[in-house]
């Protein structure tokens, strides 16, 4: 497999609006080319017989079960707010809409 060119990186570069010397070029040109190797092995390794997973181990749910309990009540809840309107804190509008 042919490495990536300096001419190939100067591209992405463009395309990405980044500036680069002739050095970095060279240093990611061998960054890039070594990515892609790593990938193509692991793509060599992958097996039909290797269902695909989205995490090496086992994960369970580890959140509490949702229950209902006593909470606040409405009046309670704006006891506080400094001004409210239909059960809800009333702030200043932010965004100009409606």
């Amino acid at each position: 497999m042919p490495g990536i060119t300096r001419e190939e990186v100067l591209h992405l570069a463009r395309l990405a609006r980044l500036e680069l010397s002739g050095s970095e070029l060279d240093h990611f040109a061998g960054q890039l080319d070594d990515i892609i190797g790593a990938v193509a092995r692991v793509s060599e390794v992958a097996d039909q017989d290797v269902p695909p997973t989205s995490h090496p181990l086992p994960l369970t749910n580890v959140m509490r079960a949702d229950e209902v309990r006593p909470s606040l009540t409405p009046e309670q809840a704006l006891s506080g707010a400094p001004a409210q309107e239909q059960q809800r804190f009333k702030v200043p509008q932010i965004l100009g809409e409606d």
